[in-house]
């Protein structure tokens, strides 16, 4: 029989819209900040520049905005796509976001003018709907609450890209942090449910992942432990196993704790 789905966390919505415009509001302060020289550089990222990088991050507001002024979709009441499976739909998108990302940045040469623009739309759209709204995604259906929750993904994420590519210590809302964390270590427990390894990645989340002998009590035998910056970045490809293991960056005690094969969850 194999291993019990676990029930899918809950995220409190207006925490969650909080978190995201705090993220927002760090990035757009430090972008605000970047010369020219700064906007040049490689992203690291495919071939975009620290400009199309900055540019693409008002996208993880912008599609949200963009749902909404939509009419809900059809269907019934029912998402296409649940929280969960919204990490693993994201590979095979990655041409398609680039070549709008491209667009976007050419027709934004003022990226705080772009800014406002993102953050004045949001905060007129987003705070007026309920979180039970349908909205379509790239992906598919989903509900507001699950959707808004995915955009604290794309802005820590990218936030760090930019970090690495600039060296800039830009903030991370703690709210937005968390949920980015809890989301991707429970579609990792979601792609390989099972209890006999924990994941821990502390102070945000525990989860238990991959089949066979589940563990009851006392110390776990096959635990992962790292922090949450490396956690999301061995989830989204921006660090390899192997090299986060080397260089100490992650604990891995026992003969399953091995996450290689899984990794990384995004496209």
């Amino acid at each position: 029989m194999p291993p019990a789905k676990k029930r899918m966390r809950a995220y409190d919505y207006s925490r969650t819209l909080t978190a995201v415009l705090a993220q927002f509001g760090h990035v757009r302060e430090a972008v605000r900040g970047l010369a020219p020289e700064q906007l040049a550089l490689p992203a690291r990222l495919g071939e975009w520049t620290v400009r199309d990088l900055a540019a693409h991050m008002t996208m993880a507001l912008g599609r949200v905005s963009d749902s909404l002024e939509l009419p809900e979709p059809a269907g019934g009441p029912k998402p296409g796509l649940t929280l969960l499976e919204w990490p693993l739909s994201t590979a095979g998108r990655a041409g398609a976001i680039a070549d709008a990302t491209r667009a976007l940045a050419e027709e934004w040469p003022d990226l705080d003018a772009l800014y406002e623009l993102t953050a004045t739309r949001f905060g007129e759209l987003v705070p007026a709907a309920v979180p039970e709204r349908l909205v379509t995604t790239r992906a598919g259906t989903m509900r507001l609450g699950d959707f808004l929750v995915t955009r604290t993904v794309e802005l820590v994420v990218h936030t760090d890209d930019l970090h690495r590519a600039t060296g800039l210590d830009i903030p991370y809302d703690r709210q937005a942090l968390a949920a980015c964390t809890r989301l991707l270590a429970d579609a990792l427990a979601d792609k390989a449910p099972g209890g006999s390894v924990e994941v821990r990645v502390p102070p945000f989340a525990v989860v238990q992942c991959i089949g066979g002998p589940k563990h009851t009590r006392g110390t776990p035998p096959n635990v992962v432990e790292t922090d949450p910056l490396t956690w999301i970045r061995l989830a989204t490809g921006r660090t390899q196993w192997a090299r986060a293991l080397h260089d100490a960056q992650v604990g891995a005690s026992g003969e399953r704790a091995d996450l290689a094969h899984l990794l990384p969850l995004m496209g």
